[in-house]
């Protein structure tokens, strides 16, 4: 994989995780309505607020953790260690997104279209993240050590 290629890919991801926070800030106030409707309201008072936090919080999440991918991109390409560190620690949390998913959520969810179009996100990036921060490459120069790119 040439340096522009990684490069690339890996700026596809920190988009695709920047849309996956961006979504997941979206459909949130749809969660109280879908709690309301199923729970009753006794219920429902005590389960919107612990929903609605963990929702903002993981979207919030993961709007940093696409910016950052989106930073480190170019300097990762160019083979500088804490750019390389910071796309394969990336890499290796979204690629445990889809099997968490999979294994707490069921299939139930699948008829909510917000929901398929995350999930097709979150197995996107996980596996273009993968595949960017994890290819084998030899740096054709490395950065200097001493430098601000450290």
């Amino acid at each position: 994989m040439t340096s522009a290629v990684r490069v690339l890919i890996l700026r596809a991801g920190g988009v695709l995780l920047l849309l996956l926070g961006g979504l997941h800030l979206a459909v949130t106030p749809h969660i109280a309505s879908f709690i309301e409707g199923a729970a009753t309201p006794e219920a429902a008072r005590w389960l919107i607020p612990p929903m609605l936090l963990n929702h903002v919080i993981v979207g919030i999440l993961l709007l940093p953790l696409g910016g950052l991918t989106l930073y480190a991109a170019p300097w990762a390409g160019a083979g500088a260690p804490w750019a390389r560190m910071t796309t394969r620690a990336t890499a290796v949390t979204v690629a445990t997104f889809p099997p968490t998913i999979f294994l707490l959520m069921g299939s139930r969810y699948f008829a909510a279209v917000p929901f398929r179009v995350a999930v097709g996100i979150a197995c996107a990036a996980a596996l273009v993240l993968l595949l960017a921060a994890f290819w084998p490459a030899k740096f054709a120069a490395r950065p200097s050590q001493g430098g601000s790119d450290q």
